[in-house]
């Protein structure tokens, strides 16, 4: 087998785990991590893409663990910093565009440090590339237990496996229930959580917020229970960032060279389950692949959602991704292998109509002897421009006891958007042979459990301006903030109004007034600390 897995190519490092375990789904997520912040003696670092300050962790029948105690995450966090004079809580999250400004939370720098303990430190991170977005998921409690994927902390994430047609529980912030929403993030403990520390520590720093020093402390009260055990042994740490000047930051693009490499090796099978698919490089791969002589057929399947959420995500990817989906069917066709996208539904009783499960999780596996997954989706600034993390691993042999993880990992998923379960039923996902596509058509076209076949269609396919477009004319979606640019000074136009105009004062006001509030910004490390470090360059 050609090893797919290279440090200092494709990853920044492999460290070893004590334990790692992949959380399925919001429930599982919110519920670790709740029992996990609980039990923090030191810190909590966090960063990611979105935060809000009212999402509920435990939902329903998980409800009787707090025993009547906080569940919301500020609050939560409040209260255990005023419990315990020791604890520090840091939050980083992307200084995101205006563009977003009416779908987050207001005001977000006042609430998390104005209204909280003052060891509750919120920071925006403005040092993306131009147009770039922090993309990162990544929670690190103690030095000892962190978590990473695809998950945020915010409105409209939660769910569980059931992905039930409706929910009362899947309603945060007074909003209506959303719909049926699908995500994955790992847990590790071990060595690799240092690693992970210090690519905080470093992004705290880059963000202007100082240095941080974030011991490990010594403990021995970890747990946590996960929806399927990660494979064992070392984990592979990928990383994307974009060039930037101020502050100086060299781009990283170890997670697109993981991407490209684990195609290339690919000798059977490719399973694919993401938010997006039009990565121009990633499409490129799989047709080389494809069109590779002496080599085996493949079979490649994809999990996408059937549609972008947003009418701004439809001009971003939806005609490109089609267009790129289309393209691969026709190659695959041409050339013996084999090219399936599909979907995830409910059937609603009533009207005959399905609900579709949002598809928000970012895993590829290969062979049944690789598996990465992470923040980075199949898309183009995921893999030049925004920062992205991803955690991978790979079995030495097949049939060893990571290949066998990864296979159970890979099963339980594939199950879940069949809305399968029973070892007789399941039995054909066990086996990555050319029988499987063949299975899983039979389930889609079948419409009797969850899966359906993507009809790789948008809202624009009738429209003759947005039908003649190439992919590559949608510069939204670049590797790098060159290419963004000329689009979004287009769109920036209305920043110019006064309503934009004023956002932006109150914001730099609120921001300003907020920074001068006194805060311990270093933790004081202890003696067995691993300091800090630096995540640009590797």
């Amino acid at each position: 087998m050609k090893r797919i897995i290279i440090p200092g190519r494709n990853c920044w490092t492999v460290e070893e785990t004590s334990d790692a375990g992949v959380l399925v789904d919001g429930r599982a997520y919110y519920r670790e991590l709740y029992r996990a912040a609980k039990k923090a003696r030191r810190y909590i670092a966090m960063t990611g893409w979105q935060f809000d300050s009212d999402v509920s962790l435990l939902r329903g029948e998980d409800l009787e663990e707090a025993r009547g105690g906080e569940v919301r995450l500020l609050p939560m966090l409040d209260a255990l910093c005023r419990a315990n004079p020791e604890l520090h809580v840091y939050i980083l999250a992307w200084d995101f565009s205006l563009l977003l400004a009416m779908e987050r939370e207001w005001m977000q720098h006042l609430l998390f440090n104005w209204t909280t303990n003052e060891r509750v430190r919120f920071r925006f991170d403005p040092s993306s590339p131009l147009y770039g977005a922090h993309h990162q998921k990544l929670v690190v409690i103690d030095g000892v237990q962190a978590f990473s994927g695809g998950m945020d902390v915010c409105d409209c994430r939660w769910d569980d496996r059931d992905h039930r047609l409706s929910s009362s529980l899947r309603c945060d912030s007074g909003r209506d229930p959303h719909g049926p929403y699908h995500d994955v993030q790992a847990v590790f403990t071990g060595p690799v959580v240092g690693r992970l520390t210090e690519l905080f520590e470093a992004r705290w720093a880059h963000s202007g917020g100082g240095e941080l020093h974030l011991p490990t402390v010594a403990r021995d009260d970890v747990t946590f229970s996960s929806s399927v055990p990660a494979p064992p042994g070392p984990v592979a740490i990928s990383r994307t960032f974009g060039k930037t000047l101020l502050p100086p930051q060299e781009a990283v693009q170890e997670v697109r060279a993981l991407f490209l490499d684990a195609i290339e090796a690919a000798d059977r099978f490719i399973y694919i389950e993401n938010q997006y698919f039009s990565s121009r490089a990633i499409f490129q791969a799989l047709v080389r692949r494809f069109r590779e002589s002496g080599r085996p057929p493949i079979q490649v399947v994809l999990v996408l959602p059937k549609q972008p959420e947003a009418l701004r995500e439809q001009l971003a990817m939806g005609i490109a991704q089609v267009r790129l989906l289309r393209a691969l069917e026709r190659v695959a066709r041409e050339t013996g292998n084999t090219f399936r996208v599909y979907c995830s539904a409910a059937r609603d009783e009533q009207t005959g109509e399905d609900v579709y499960t949002y598809i928000h999780s970012k895993v590829m596996v290969v062979d049944d002897r690789f598996l990465t997954l992470g923040s980075a989706n199949t898309t183009n600034r995921s893999l030049g421009l925004d920062s992205e993390l991803n955690l991978s691993w790979e079995a030495e042999a097949d049939g060893d006891a990571v290949s066998r993880a990864i296979r159970r990992v890979r099963v339980s998923l594939m199950a879940e958007h069949a809305g399968l379960s029973g070892a007789e039923t399941l039995a054909p996902l066990m086996r990555a042979d050319a029988g499987l596509v063949d299975w899983l058509d039979a389930v889609a076209s079948a419409g009797l459990h969850r899966l359906r076949p993507h009809p790789m269609e948008t809202v624009f396919d009738q429209s003759p301006l947005l039908k003649s477009l190439e992919p590559e004319d949608l510069v939204i979606d670049p590797e790098d903030s060159v290419l963004d640019e000329s689009l979004f000074e287009a769109l920036r136009g209305g920043e110019d109004g006064l309503f934009a105009s004023g956002i932006r004062l109150l914001s730099r006001w609120l921001v300003g007034a907020a920074e001068e509030r006194p805060h311990r910004a270093i933790l004081p490390a202890d003696a067995d600390s691993e300091g800090g470090g630096h995540y640009g360059g590797g």
